[in-house]
């Protein structure tokens, strides 16, 4: 959930695949069916992976990232090398990856900037004019849009029976400033979704009677309504606007919630998953996990949420994540060098084992819930990915750590599902 990093000019060119052949599109998923929404409800066990379409020649570029991925576009050679996310045969790829280990779904990442991609020139000029670089980058930010609305549909074309929901933008105050149109940019980014939502039903995932879109809050939460933070706005404008709240489902989504205690279900020091209190429901992003360790915060937990109803309760999201950056980043004193810091969990264990991402993952079976959220296949830029393989939260094949996180992810994959369908035949 980076802050976005602008990519050198340049039109773009053939894009051809360099390095790897084209792994075929397989029926690993458990969701088979390519044209109708994944309906889902409190029995189902959802596995959903984080993913960004950001890349591009024009949009992010790989220069700067310690990792580098294997696929290769010819259009980003000028500028660092990687690919072009809107390059049909990379997007293929990505697709038949995600399938072999085993999804059902991606969450697809348009958080930053979303009044820059959706305001008009008027509200750039009254608002955003030293807002992120807004006026330098604005046709980047929409190239970003662009690659991202683009895989509904490349993916329909491809006939993957995986689904999309989107993750919209409620990090910055801006988005809920009215444009001269009267309109806001939430709303706007929510229409522009909801449009290919209707045109590709069949990438829809259904939860509680309606499409599913997630909102991206950002990390640190103000757990005080009366204080009014954005989050609770959020909720009031979509409680305001009933006729948007009736065509869709809603969930927001922060980030390090493990060390936010004025959010959990109980204050107390945990020694296991910390639930969030049901008032605010957020999902997580990613969430630390590190027992061990001494700093203030210590030890870290991931977080879940719980919903209730006549039926029972159930565990609603749970994400785990390859490897998780401590308080002051990944390397301390120096962000970017070792000595990696001693709040840090890191990516290999011994033997290059993945060993942060199977602790999560022991959770998971544990906990059971509805959707258990993957972080992540594909950011790679930094700060939040860092300066070696252990410092990246990574899943695409790249040349620091190769092809073996997907084949980490889909054996764990493999045994939450094996686990999750011996407690359903019972």
């Amino acid at each position: 959930m980076n802050q976005f990093q602008g990519g050198l000019s340049r039109p773009l060119g053939l894009a051809v695949l360099l390095l790897l052949t084209l792994t075929p599109v397989s029926q690993a998923s458990s969701c088979t069916n390519a044209n109708s929404p994944l309906v889902v409800d409190n029995r189902s066990h959802v596995v959903v992976m984080e993913y960004e379409a950001w890349f591009g020649p024009n949009a992010v570029t790989f220069q700067g990232s310690a990792a580098m991925p294997l696929l290769q576009s010819a259009d980003m050679q000028a500028v660092g090398g990687g690919y072009d996310s809107a390059d049909p045969v990379v997007i293929q790829q990505h697709v038949a990856w995600m399938e072999h280990i085993g999804i059902d779904a991606a969450v697809i990442d348009l958080t930053n900037d979303v009044s820059c991609i959706f305001n008009s020139e008027w509200f750039v000029k009254k608002y955003l004019q030293n807002f992120n670089s807004c006026r330098v980058l604005r046709t980047d930010y929409q190239n970003i849009r662009d690659n991202t609305g683009n895989l509904y549909p490349a993916w329909s074309r491809l006939g993957t029976p995986l689904k999309l929901i989107p993750l919209l933008g409620g990090i910055d105050q801006n988005v809920l400033f009215e444009d001269i149109d009267g309109k806001t940019a939430f709303e706007k980014e929510i229409e522009y979704f909801g449009s290919l939502m209707r045109e590709h039903p069949g990438r829809n995932v259904i939860y509680q009677g309606k499409p599913l879109m997630l909102i991206y809050l950002g990390a640190a939460q103000d757990p005080n309504p009366s204080d009014n933070p954005l989050w609770f706005q959020i909720r009031e404008f979509l409680r305001n606007h009933p006729k948007i709240e009736r065509k869709y489902t809603f969930r927001m989504m922060a980030g390090y919630l493990d060390s936010q205690s004025g959010l959990w279900a109980r204050q107390r020091t945990p020694d296991g998953p910390v639930e969030i209190n049901p008032e605010y429901g957020f999902w997580s992003w990613v969430d630390r996990l590190n027992p061990t360790c001494t700093l203030p915060f210590c030890p870290y937990y991931p977080s879940y949420t719980k919903i209730r109803n006549p039926a029972g309760s159930r565990v609603e999201n749970f994400t785990a994540s390859i490897a998780t950056a401590g308080q002051s980043g990944w390397g301390c004193p120096n962000f970017d060098a070792l000595p990696y810091c001693p709040d840090d969990a890191l990516r290999f264990g011994e033997h290059d084992s993945y060993a942060t991402f199977a602790s999560f993952m022991a959770y998971a079976r544990q906990l059971d819930p509805i959707f258990l959220i993957i972080h992540q296949f594909n950011e790679f830029v930094p700060p939040d990915e860092g300066f070696d393989a252990n410092t990246d939260d990574d899943i695409e094949s790249a040349n620091l750590w190769g092809r073996g996180a997907l084949d980490a992810i889909r054996h764990q994959i493999k045994l939450y599902r094996n686990q999750t369908a011996a407690e359903e035949s019972r």
